[in-house]
């Protein structure tokens, strides 16, 4: 073989490694371009699938009441008057829209509030004072996760009939706080253990009672946590309507889902009015999902994980 062909050997192999090299190269940007195409059509469809009923619910709340069934996708004539109509409750079936809305808020604050007292209270007990079975406790409160809420809807609905608590918005109450607080035990539990015990000893070493190590250590630390679940019982109290519409049935002790729903019992249904109350109803827990939107993320990832 010549000195010729022997130099030319290792060039070919460069050149041909190169041009493999080259090509799979392009094979990875073609799936990378494939990907990206893939992905934005996904999240394309998912942003229309979303958004297309809120769009529609806004749109339909802006038609006049003889043009909710034209068909258009935009009012041909947009107007106000259904968000006028009521926020000066000027249908009959809005007569007491503002006292329901005020239960609707009571509801949930107390919800909201019973929730945080009862878990965190549980939560301290048990991961910080160290009590004995703690963990019966906890595994007892996620147990209740087996059965649906849905099946206990008509068990709720005879003890309330029992003890007299029908059209008393503190049987409701009662309800979604049983169903708020192990979700709030859990999260509260495996925050908690991210906490050095530490700080605890040496507030005891100063002298601090059980009390105070709760409220001046405990729940500051703890704040990302309670705004989580905070949310989480917020919306559930105010999303609710199988045991609102069970325990409450009078225009003065209902909320505003149950009494949304009561449009659907006229012949014909005045939907745009229906809409309008719908997005004045939905605005508290929008603001308050944006205000506390960091925090609660936090708190649901460190909650979910234990340290």
């Amino acid at each position: 073989m010549s000195t010729t062909a022997i130099s030319a050997a290792p060039c070919n192999a460069a050149s041909a490694l190169a041009t493999s090299g080259q090509r799979l190269r392009r094979a990875a940007r073609r799936r990378r371009l494939l990907a990206n195409v893939g992905t934005a059509l996904l999240s394309f469809v998912l942003l229309v699938w979303t958004i297309a009923p809120i769009f529609n619910i806004v749109m339909v709340s802006l038609e006049g009441h003889d043009d909710v069934f034209g068909g258009r996708i935009w009012p041909a004539d947009p107007s106000l008057d259904g968000y006028w109509l009521v926020l000066s409750e000027g249908y009959w079936y809005l007569e007491y829209f503002w006292h329901q809305y005020g239960n609707s808020v009571c509801l949930g604050v107390a919800v909201t509030a019973l929730t945080l007292l009862i878990g965190s209270l549980t939560s301290f007990s048990i991961g910080r004072m160290r009590i004995r079975h703690g963990w019966v406790v906890t595994n007892a409160a996620l147990l209740t996760y087996v059965i649906p809420a849905t099946f206990l809807a008509i068990p709720f609905y005879r003890l309330a009939q029992a003890y007299g608590m029908m059209n008393n918005l503190w049987s409701v109450i009662a309800a979604l706080v049983a169903f708020a607080t192990p979700y709030a035990i859990f999260i509260f539990q495996n925050y908690g253990a991210s906490i050095p015990m530490e700080l605890d000893e040496s507030a005891r070493i100063d002298g601090a009672s059980p009390w105070q190590i709760y409220t001046k250590i405990y729940l500051p630390l703890m704040t990302p946590a309670l705004v989580a679940v905070g949310t989480y019982a917020l919306l559930l109290a105010w999303n609710d309507y199988l045991y609102q519409f069970l325990l409450l049935s009078s225009k003065q002790s209902m909320t505003v889902p149950v009494a949304l729903a009561q449009f659907l019992n006229s012949d014909e249904a005045p939907w745009n009015y229906m809409m309008a109350t719908a997005v004045i109803y939905s605005l508290p827990p929008i603001a308050t999902y944006y205000m506390f939107r960091t925090k609660m993320t936090g708190g649901l990832t460190m909650g979910g994980v234990k340290g």
